[in-house]
Protein backbone atom coordinates (compact mmCIF):
# COMPACT_ATOMS: atom_id res chain seq x y z
CA UNK A 1 0.00 0.00 0.00
CA UNK A 2 3.05 2.24 0.46
CA UNK A 3 3.09 3.10 -2.83
CA UNK A 4 -0.65 4.13 -3.42
CA UNK A 5 -0.97 8.14 -3.60
CA UNK A 6 -1.82 9.95 0.17
CA UNK A 7 -5.21 10.58 0.81
CA UNK A 8 -6.00 11.49 4.48
CA UNK A 9 -9.30 11.13 5.49
CA UNK A 10 -10.43 14.30 8.12
CA UNK A 11 -12.21 13.48 10.98
CA UNK A 12 -14.94 15.71 12.26
CA UNK A 13 -15.71 15.42 16.61
CA UNK A 14 -19.11 15.70 17.33
CA UNK A 15 -18.45 14.78 21.19
CA UNK A 16 -19.88 18.63 21.68
CA UNK A 17 -22.69 18.54 19.78
CA UNK A 18 -24.46 15.17 18.23
CA UNK A 19 -23.05 12.58 20.54
CA UNK A 20 -24.07 14.02 23.84
CA UNK A 21 -27.57 14.80 21.90
CA UNK A 22 -27.93 11.28 20.70
CA UNK A 23 -26.75 9.39 24.14
CA UNK A 24 -27.67 11.66 26.54
CA UNK A 25 -30.70 13.94 25.49
CA UNK A 26 -28.21 16.73 24.78
CA UNK A 27 -27.88 17.53 28.37
CA UNK A 28 -23.60 18.59 28.81
CA UNK A 29 -23.58 22.06 30.02
CA UNK A 30 -20.95 24.59 28.63
CA UNK A 31 -18.71 24.28 32.13
CA UNK A 32 -18.04 20.43 30.76
CA UNK A 33 -16.78 21.30 27.94
CA UNK A 34 -14.83 24.09 28.16
CA UNK A 35 -11.58 22.57 30.15
CA UNK A 36 -10.77 20.16 27.55
CA UNK A 37 -11.22 22.18 24.41
CA UNK A 38 -7.38 23.58 24.31
CA UNK A 39 -6.03 20.26 23.80
CA UNK A 40 -8.89 19.32 21.06
CA UNK A 41 -7.42 22.56 19.49
CA UNK A 42 -4.40 20.78 18.91
CA UNK A 43 -5.54 18.01 17.89
CA UNK A 44 -6.51 18.76 14.10
CA UNK A 45 -9.38 17.84 13.52
CA UNK A 46 -11.11 18.47 10.23
CA UNK A 47 -14.05 20.73 12.13
CA UNK A 48 -15.75 20.21 15.38
CA UNK A 49 -19.22 20.13 15.70
CA UNK A 50 -20.45 21.72 19.11
CA UNK A 51 -23.88 24.20 17.74
CA UNK A 52 -27.52 23.99 16.57
CA UNK A 53 -29.53 20.37 16.32
CA UNK A 54 -31.26 20.34 19.59
CA UNK A 55 -28.28 22.25 21.61
CA UNK A 56 -30.42 25.29 21.38
CA UNK A 57 -33.28 24.26 22.62
CA UNK A 58 -31.77 22.20 25.10
CA UNK A 59 -29.36 25.15 26.69
CA UNK A 60 -32.20 27.41 27.35
CA UNK A 61 -34.98 24.41 28.56
CA UNK A 62 -32.79 22.47 30.80
CA UNK A 63 -29.71 24.08 31.71
CA UNK A 64 -30.78 27.46 31.63
CA UNK A 65 -27.57 28.69 29.83
CA UNK A 66 -27.77 31.10 26.40
CA UNK A 67 -26.89 28.92 23.38
CA UNK A 68 -24.79 32.44 22.09
CA UNK A 69 -23.08 32.36 25.03
CA UNK A 70 -21.90 29.30 24.58
CA UNK A 71 -20.83 29.28 21.16
CA UNK A 72 -18.71 32.40 22.23
CA UNK A 73 -17.19 30.72 25.04
CA UNK A 74 -16.24 27.91 22.73
CA UNK A 75 -14.86 30.32 19.73
CA UNK A 76 -12.33 31.78 22.16
CA UNK A 77 -11.18 28.78 23.41
CA UNK A 78 -10.80 27.30 19.73
CA UNK A 79 -8.03 29.41 18.09
CA UNK A 80 -7.18 26.51 14.95
CA UNK A 81 -10.06 24.63 14.71
CA UNK A 82 -13.22 25.36 12.70
CA UNK A 83 -16.15 25.08 14.59
CA UNK A 84 -19.83 23.26 12.77
CA UNK A 85 -23.30 23.31 13.63
CA UNK A 86 -26.33 21.69 12.19
CA UNK A 87 -29.52 23.52 10.59
CA UNK A 88 -32.70 22.73 9.35
CA UNK A 89 -33.09 24.37 6.20
CA UNK A 90 -35.83 27.01 6.55
CA UNK A 91 -36.68 25.41 9.77
CA UNK A 92 -33.25 26.65 11.40
CA UNK A 93 -33.59 25.25 14.92
CA UNK A 94 -37.19 25.81 15.13
CA UNK A 95 -40.28 23.47 14.36
CA UNK A 96 -41.74 25.26 12.07
CA UNK A 97 -40.87 27.42 8.56
CA UNK A 98 -39.14 30.95 9.33
CA UNK A 99 -39.21 33.86 6.52
CA UNK A 100 -35.98 34.31 4.30
CA UNK A 101 -35.30 37.39 6.61
CA UNK A 102 -35.13 35.07 10.09
CA UNK A 103 -32.37 32.54 8.08
CA UNK A 104 -30.79 35.65 7.20
CA UNK A 105 -30.01 37.16 10.35
CA UNK A 106 -29.92 33.90 12.10
CA UNK A 107 -27.12 32.67 9.43
CA UNK A 108 -25.03 36.26 10.40
CA UNK A 109 -25.17 35.56 13.69
CA UNK A 110 -24.23 32.47 13.66
CA UNK A 111 -21.24 33.17 11.59
CA UNK A 112 -20.45 36.49 13.49
CA UNK A 113 -20.21 34.31 16.99
CA UNK A 114 -18.01 32.02 15.46
CA UNK A 115 -19.83 29.36 13.37
CA UNK A 116 -17.40 28.46 10.25
CA UNK A 117 -19.50 25.41 8.88
CA UNK A 118 -23.08 25.27 8.37
CA UNK A 119 -24.80 21.95 7.99
CA UNK A 120 -28.21 22.59 6.38
CA UNK A 121 -30.86 20.19 5.56
CA UNK A 122 -34.03 19.43 4.85
CA UNK A 123 -36.38 16.67 6.11
CA UNK A 124 -37.60 15.71 3.01
CA UNK A 125 -34.81 16.80 0.85
CA UNK A 126 -36.92 19.59 -0.77
CA UNK A 127 -34.15 21.65 -1.60
CA UNK A 128 -36.09 24.49 -2.34
CA UNK A 129 -35.88 24.84 1.21
CA UNK A 130 -32.61 25.11 1.61
CA UNK A 131 -31.89 27.75 -1.14
CA UNK A 132 -32.44 30.81 1.61
CA UNK A 133 -29.79 29.62 4.16
CA UNK A 134 -27.52 28.78 1.54
CA UNK A 135 -27.23 31.95 0.02
CA UNK A 136 -27.00 33.72 3.69
CA UNK A 137 -23.89 32.16 4.12
CA UNK A 138 -22.44 32.68 0.80
CA UNK A 139 -23.47 36.51 1.66
CA UNK A 140 -21.77 36.60 4.82
CA UNK A 141 -19.00 34.60 3.49
CA UNK A 142 -18.32 37.46 0.31
CA UNK A 143 -18.80 40.05 3.68
CA UNK A 144 -16.68 38.45 6.18
CA UNK A 145 -14.55 36.20 4.60
CA UNK A 146 -15.71 33.28 6.52
CA UNK A 147 -18.99 31.00 6.66
CA UNK A 148 -19.10 27.67 4.45
CA UNK A 149 -22.79 25.96 3.49
CA UNK A 150 -22.42 22.05 3.47
CA UNK A 151 -25.99 20.91 2.36
CA UNK A 152 -26.72 17.67 3.83
CA UNK A 153 -28.66 14.95 1.88
CA UNK A 154 -31.10 13.47 4.12
CA UNK A 155 -29.80 9.39 3.28
CA UNK A 156 -32.70 6.51 3.34
CA UNK A 157 -34.31 3.68 1.72
CA UNK A 158 -36.57 2.97 -1.29
CA UNK A 159 -38.07 2.82 -4.54
CA UNK A 160 -37.41 6.56 -5.22
CA UNK A 161 -34.04 6.56 -3.66
CA UNK A 162 -31.65 5.19 -6.59
CA UNK A 163 -28.06 6.44 -7.06
CA UNK A 164 -29.37 8.21 -10.30
CA UNK A 165 -31.68 10.06 -7.26
CA UNK A 166 -28.13 10.93 -5.52
CA UNK A 167 -25.92 12.04 -8.18
CA UNK A 168 -28.68 14.42 -9.44
CA UNK A 169 -29.44 16.09 -6.06
CA UNK A 170 -25.22 16.43 -6.19
CA UNK A 171 -25.62 18.35 -9.13
CA UNK A 172 -28.18 20.14 -8.21
CA UNK A 173 -26.34 20.70 -4.47
CA UNK A 174 -23.32 22.05 -6.37
CA UNK A 175 -25.51 24.19 -8.46
CA UNK A 176 -27.21 26.25 -5.56
CA UNK A 177 -23.51 27.01 -4.49
CA UNK A 178 -22.89 24.86 -1.56
CA UNK A 179 -18.89 24.52 -0.31
CA UNK A 180 -19.49 20.45 0.60
CA UNK A 181 -21.64 17.86 0.49
CA UNK A 182 -22.86 15.63 4.16
CA UNK A 183 -24.26 11.87 3.33
CA UNK A 184 -26.70 12.19 6.78
CA UNK A 185 -27.34 8.42 7.64
CA UNK A 186 -29.29 9.61 10.67
CA UNK A 187 -30.69 6.22 11.16
CA UNK A 188 -27.56 3.99 10.67
CA UNK A 189 -29.29 2.43 7.59
CA UNK A 190 -26.35 2.56 5.22
CA UNK A 191 -24.61 -0.63 5.03
CA UNK A 192 -21.21 -1.00 3.76
CA UNK A 193 -21.34 -2.58 0.34
CA UNK A 194 -23.99 0.12 -0.71
CA UNK A 195 -21.84 3.07 1.06
CA UNK A 196 -19.34 2.19 -1.15
CA UNK A 197 -21.52 2.50 -4.13
CA UNK A 198 -22.62 5.60 -3.34
CA UNK A 199 -19.79 7.37 -2.33
CA UNK A 200 -18.67 6.55 -5.87
CA UNK A 201 -21.59 7.56 -7.72
CA UNK A 202 -21.27 11.10 -6.02
CA UNK A 203 -17.44 11.40 -6.44
CA UNK A 204 -18.43 11.17 -10.41
CA UNK A 205 -21.46 13.21 -10.21
CA UNK A 206 -19.76 16.51 -8.12
CA UNK A 207 -16.63 18.22 -7.71
CA UNK A 208 -17.61 18.99 -4.15
CA UNK A 209 -15.89 17.42 -0.94
CA UNK A 210 -17.88 14.51 0.32
CA UNK A 211 -18.53 13.80 3.92
CA UNK A 212 -20.05 11.13 5.70
CA UNK A 213 -22.15 10.83 8.96
CA UNK A 214 -24.06 8.23 10.73
CA UNK A 215 -24.69 6.51 13.63
CA UNK A 216 -23.93 3.53 14.99
CA UNK A 217 -27.70 2.22 16.08
CA UNK A 218 -27.56 -0.84 13.88
CA UNK A 219 -24.32 -2.06 14.08
CA UNK A 220 -22.49 -1.40 10.84
CA UNK A 221 -20.93 1.91 11.28
CA UNK A 222 -17.14 1.68 11.56
CA UNK A 223 -17.56 -0.76 8.53
CA UNK A 224 -19.38 1.66 6.58
CA UNK A 225 -16.41 4.38 7.39
CA UNK A 226 -13.96 2.01 6.17
CA UNK A 227 -15.60 1.36 2.61
CA UNK A 228 -16.71 4.62 2.12
CA UNK A 229 -13.55 5.92 2.80
CA UNK A 230 -11.58 3.44 0.73
CA UNK A 231 -14.34 4.70 -2.08
CA UNK A 232 -12.96 8.18 -1.56
CA UNK A 233 -14.90 9.91 1.01
CA UNK A 234 -13.21 13.09 2.45
CA UNK A 235 -14.26 13.19 5.76
CA UNK A 236 -16.04 11.08 8.46
CA UNK A 237 -17.49 11.98 11.40
CA UNK A 238 -16.47 10.59 14.86
CA UNK A 239 -17.38 10.61 18.60
CA UNK A 240 -14.52 10.28 21.13
CA UNK A 241 -14.87 6.93 22.70
CA UNK A 242 -16.63 7.65 25.85
CA UNK A 243 -19.91 8.75 23.93
CA UNK A 244 -19.21 7.03 21.10
CA UNK A 245 -21.18 4.08 19.62
CA UNK A 246 -25.11 3.20 20.42
CA UNK A 247 -27.20 5.66 18.56
CA UNK A 248 -23.91 8.17 18.34
CA UNK A 249 -21.26 8.07 16.12
CA UNK A 250 -17.72 5.51 15.85
CA UNK A 251 -15.18 5.96 17.67
CA UNK A 252 -12.66 8.72 17.00
CA UNK A 253 -10.04 6.94 18.18
CA UNK A 254 -10.82 3.84 16.43
CA UNK A 255 -10.68 4.69 13.34
CA UNK A 256 -7.92 6.77 13.88
CA UNK A 257 -5.89 3.55 13.83
CA UNK A 258 -7.81 1.77 11.86
CA UNK A 259 -6.05 4.07 8.78
CA UNK A 260 -2.83 4.57 10.78
CA UNK A 261 0.01 3.54 8.09
CA UNK A 262 -2.07 3.62 5.00
CA UNK A 263 -2.82 5.78 2.34
CA UNK A 264 -5.88 7.61 4.05
CA UNK A 265 -3.78 7.85 7.47
CA UNK A 266 -5.52 10.80 9.50
CA UNK A 267 -2.61 12.18 11.31
CA UNK A 268 -3.89 12.51 14.29
CA UNK A 269 -1.75 11.76 17.34
CA UNK A 270 -3.62 8.61 19.03
CA UNK A 271 -1.84 9.91 22.78
CA UNK A 272 -3.58 13.00 22.76
CA UNK A 273 -7.15 11.53 21.90
CA UNK A 274 -6.70 8.96 24.81
CA UNK A 275 -5.84 12.20 27.19
CA UNK A 276 -9.60 13.77 25.60
CA UNK A 277 -10.99 10.16 26.29
CA UNK A 278 -9.76 10.37 29.60
CA UNK A 279 -11.29 13.34 29.96
CA UNK A 280 -14.83 13.05 28.95
CA UNK A 281 -14.45 8.81 30.91
CA UNK A 282 -15.79 10.41 34.73
CA UNK A 283 -18.30 12.44 32.94
CA UNK A 284 -19.55 9.56 31.09
CA UNK A 285 -19.55 7.29 34.47
CA UNK A 286 -21.32 10.06 35.96
CA UNK A 287 -24.41 10.08 32.83
CA UNK A 288 -24.48 6.51 33.20
CA UNK A 289 -24.84 6.54 37.42
CA UNK A 290 -27.54 9.42 37.64
CA UNK A 291 -29.55 7.21 34.62
CA UNK A 292 -29.15 10.25 32.21
CA UNK A 293 -27.02 8.00 29.50
CA UNK A 294 -29.46 4.71 29.56
CA UNK A 295 -27.72 1.53 28.81
CA UNK A 296 -30.43 0.79 25.98
CA UNK A 297 -29.19 3.40 23.81
CA UNK A 298 -26.01 2.03 23.82
CA UNK A 299 -26.15 -1.96 21.95
CA UNK A 300 -27.06 -2.77 18.48
CA UNK A 301 -30.67 -2.32 17.39
CA UNK A 302 -31.40 -4.55 14.83
CA UNK A 303 -34.96 -3.44 13.92
CA UNK A 304 -33.52 0.10 13.04
CA UNK A 305 -32.24 -2.27 9.29
CA UNK A 306 -35.32 -3.90 9.47
CA UNK A 307 -38.02 -1.34 9.46
CA UNK A 308 -35.91 1.62 8.80
CA UNK A 309 -36.37 3.89 12.07
CA UNK A 310 -33.92 5.85 13.56
CA UNK A 311 -33.18 4.75 17.57
CA UNK A 312 -35.12 8.11 18.91
CA UNK A 313 -38.04 7.71 16.65
CA UNK A 314 -38.17 4.18 18.25
CA UNK A 315 -37.48 5.41 22.11
CA UNK A 316 -40.57 7.77 21.45
CA UNK A 317 -42.15 5.55 20.22
CA UNK A 318 -42.18 3.15 22.95
CA UNK A 319 -42.75 5.96 25.69
CA UNK A 320 -46.12 7.00 23.88
CA UNK A 321 -47.17 3.36 23.97
CA UNK A 322 -46.49 3.25 27.20
CA UNK A 323 -48.42 6.34 28.06
CA UNK A 324 -51.91 4.57 26.46
CA UNK A 325 -50.94 1.06 28.41
CA UNK A 326 -50.17 -0.08 25.16
CA UNK A 327 -46.77 -1.57 24.71
CA UNK A 328 -47.83 -5.23 23.67
CA UNK A 329 -48.80 -3.34 20.35
CA UNK A 330 -45.31 -2.50 19.56
CA UNK A 331 -45.17 -5.16 16.81
CA UNK A 332 -48.35 -3.88 14.54
CA UNK A 333 -46.87 -0.23 15.07
CA UNK A 334 -43.75 -0.88 13.81
CA UNK A 335 -44.71 -3.12 10.54
CA UNK A 336 -47.71 0.32 10.44
CA UNK A 337 -44.60 2.59 9.99
CA UNK A 338 -43.25 1.46 6.41
CA UNK A 339 -46.91 1.66 5.33
CA UNK A 340 -47.54 5.46 6.48
CA UNK A 341 -44.39 6.06 5.26
CA UNK A 342 -45.27 5.19 2.10
CA UNK A 343 -48.97 6.47 2.06
CA UNK A 344 -47.48 9.94 2.58
CA UNK A 345 -44.49 9.80 -0.31
CA UNK A 346 -41.65 7.90 1.64
CA UNK A 347 -40.02 10.99 3.01
CA UNK A 348 -36.84 10.39 4.92
CA UNK A 349 -37.47 9.60 8.63
CA UNK A 350 -35.45 12.76 10.58
CA UNK A 351 -36.80 15.58 12.44
CA UNK A 352 -39.81 16.60 12.18
CA UNK A 353 -41.10 14.10 9.53
CA UNK A 354 -40.20 11.36 11.44
CA UNK A 355 -42.00 12.18 14.80
CA UNK A 356 -45.02 12.94 12.21
CA UNK A 357 -44.97 9.27 10.71
CA UNK A 358 -44.50 7.81 14.34
CA UNK A 359 -47.56 9.35 15.98
CA UNK A 360 -49.64 8.70 13.06
CA UNK A 361 -48.86 5.07 12.78
CA UNK A 362 -49.67 4.98 16.39
CA UNK A 363 -53.30 6.45 16.05
CA UNK A 364 -53.83 3.79 12.96
CA UNK A 365 -52.74 1.06 15.20
CA UNK A 366 -54.25 1.84 18.36
CA UNK A 367 -58.10 3.28 16.82
CA UNK A 368 -58.39 -0.16 15.14
CA UNK A 369 -58.75 2.08 11.87
CA UNK A 370 -56.14 3.84 9.58
CA UNK A 371 -56.41 7.27 9.60
CA UNK A 372 -60.01 7.44 11.39
CA UNK A 373 -57.80 10.20 13.65
CA UNK A 374 -54.96 12.16 12.09
CA UNK A 375 -52.45 14.87 13.96
CA UNK A 376 -52.60 18.27 12.73
CA UNK A 377 -48.81 17.93 11.51
CA UNK A 378 -49.51 14.87 9.48
CA UNK A 379 -52.19 17.09 7.67
CA UNK A 380 -49.70 19.63 7.08
CA UNK A 381 -47.25 17.08 5.37
CA UNK A 382 -50.57 15.85 3.22
CA UNK A 383 -50.74 19.56 2.28
CA UNK A 384 -47.38 20.28 1.56
CA UNK A 385 -46.68 22.62 3.87
CA UNK A 386 -43.48 20.87 4.88
CA UNK A 387 -41.91 20.79 0.69
CA UNK A 388 -42.44 18.15 -1.64
CA UNK A 389 -41.72 14.39 -1.23
CA UNK A 390 -40.17 12.44 -3.55
CA UNK A 391 -43.19 9.93 -4.37
CA UNK A 392 -46.42 11.23 -5.01
CA UNK A 393 -48.57 10.70 -1.90
CA UNK A 394 -51.44 8.77 -1.63
CA UNK A 395 -55.20 10.14 -3.32
CA UNK A 396 -57.10 7.83 -1.00
CA UNK A 397 -55.40 9.17 2.44
CA UNK A 398 -55.52 12.97 1.27
CA UNK A 399 -59.41 12.21 0.29
CA UNK A 400 -59.73 10.71 3.73
CA UNK A 401 -57.84 13.13 5.62
CA UNK A 402 -58.18 16.35 4.43
CA UNK A 403 -61.19 15.80 2.35
CA UNK A 404 -61.31 18.84 -0.82
CA UNK A 405 -58.26 21.20 0.94
CA UNK A 406 -55.88 23.36 -1.38
CA UNK A 407 -52.65 21.38 -1.48
CA UNK A 408 -49.69 23.19 -2.17
CA UNK A 409 -46.86 22.52 -4.13
CA UNK A 410 -44.36 26.03 -3.31
CA UNK A 411 -41.48 25.75 -0.92
CA UNK A 412 -42.52 25.87 2.62
CA UNK A 413 -41.88 29.16 3.47
CA UNK A 414 -44.33 29.94 0.87
CA UNK A 415 -46.66 27.30 1.67
CA UNK A 416 -47.10 28.13 5.23
CA UNK A 417 -47.50 32.25 4.76
CA UNK A 418 -43.96 33.65 5.64
CA UNK A 419 -43.19 35.07 2.61
CA UNK A 420 -42.85 38.73 4.33
CA UNK A 421 -40.08 40.01 6.51
CA UNK A 422 -41.01 38.12 9.99
CA UNK A 423 -38.34 39.80 12.67
CA UNK A 424 -39.48 43.64 13.21
CA UNK A 425 -43.05 42.13 15.00
CA UNK A 426 -41.05 39.45 16.34
CA UNK A 427 -38.95 42.22 18.06
CA UNK A 428 -41.40 44.36 18.98
CA UNK A 429 -43.11 41.79 20.82
CA UNK A 430 -40.48 40.36 22.93
CA UNK A 431 -38.39 43.71 23.54
CA UNK A 432 -38.79 44.06 27.03
CA UNK A 433 -36.06 41.07 27.02
CA UNK A 434 -33.76 41.79 24.85
CA UNK A 435 -30.16 42.22 25.82
CA UNK A 436 -28.71 41.47 22.93
CA UNK A 437 -29.41 41.15 18.95
CA UNK A 438 -29.09 37.66 19.43
CA UNK A 439 -31.85 37.14 21.77
CA UNK A 440 -34.45 37.94 18.74
CA UNK A 441 -33.46 35.39 17.13
CA UNK A 442 -34.05 33.05 20.23
CA UNK A 443 -36.92 34.31 20.92
CA UNK A 444 -38.28 33.70 17.24
CA UNK A 445 -37.46 30.46 17.46
CA UNK A 446 -38.24 28.96 20.45
CA UNK A 447 -40.96 31.64 22.26
CA UNK A 448 -42.15 30.23 25.11
CA UNK A 449 -38.79 28.38 26.45
CA UNK A 450 -36.95 31.64 25.52
CA UNK A 451 -39.27 33.51 27.53
CA UNK A 452 -38.61 31.27 30.39
CA UNK A 453 -34.52 31.40 30.05
CA UNK A 454 -34.90 35.64 30.02
CA UNK A 455 -36.95 35.57 32.96
CA UNK A 456 -34.56 33.20 35.06
CA UNK A 457 -31.69 35.83 33.14
CA UNK A 458 -33.26 38.25 34.85
CA UNK A 459 -33.71 37.45 38.06
CA UNK A 460 -30.08 35.34 38.01
CA UNK A 461 -28.85 39.35 37.24
CA UNK A 462 -31.25 40.85 39.92
CA UNK A 463 -29.73 38.57 42.75
CA UNK A 464 -33.77 37.13 43.01
CA UNK A 465 -33.93 34.13 45.21
CA UNK A 466 -35.38 31.52 43.21
CA UNK A 467 -36.12 29.16 45.84
CA UNK A 468 -38.71 31.33 47.45
CA UNK A 469 -39.87 32.87 43.79
CA UNK A 470 -43.21 32.05 42.57
CA UNK A 471 -42.52 30.62 38.83
CA UNK A 472 -46.18 29.56 38.30
CA UNK A 473 -47.07 33.58 38.04
CA UNK A 474 -44.27 34.63 37.33
CA UNK A 475 -43.21 36.42 40.37
CA UNK A 476 -39.71 36.90 41.39
CA UNK A 477 -38.76 38.45 44.52
CA UNK A 478 -35.62 40.41 44.55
Amino acid sequence: MADQVKKPVGIMETVLRDAHQSLIATRMPTEIMLPIVDKMDKIGYHAVECWGGATFDASMRFLKEDPWERLRQLRDGFKNTKLQMLFRGQNILGYRPYADDVVYSFVEKSVANGIDVIRIFDCLNDIRNLQAAVDATNKIKKQEGRGEAQIALSYTLGDAYTLEYWADMAKKIEEMGADSICIKDMAGLLVPYKAEELVKTLKESTKLPIQLHTHYTSGVASMTYLKAVEAGVDVIDCAISPFALGTSQPATEVMVQTFKDTPYDTGLDINKLVEIADYFRPYREECIESGLMSTKVLGVNIKTLQYQVPGGMLSNMVSQLKEQNAEDRYQEVLEEIPRVRKDCGEPPLVTPSSQIVGTQAIFNVLMGERYKMATGEFKDLLRGNYGQTVKPMSEEVINKVIPGEVRHTERSAVATGHTEPELPGIEAEMKQWKQQDEDVLSYALLPQVATEFFKFRQAQQEKVDLAKADTKNNAYPV
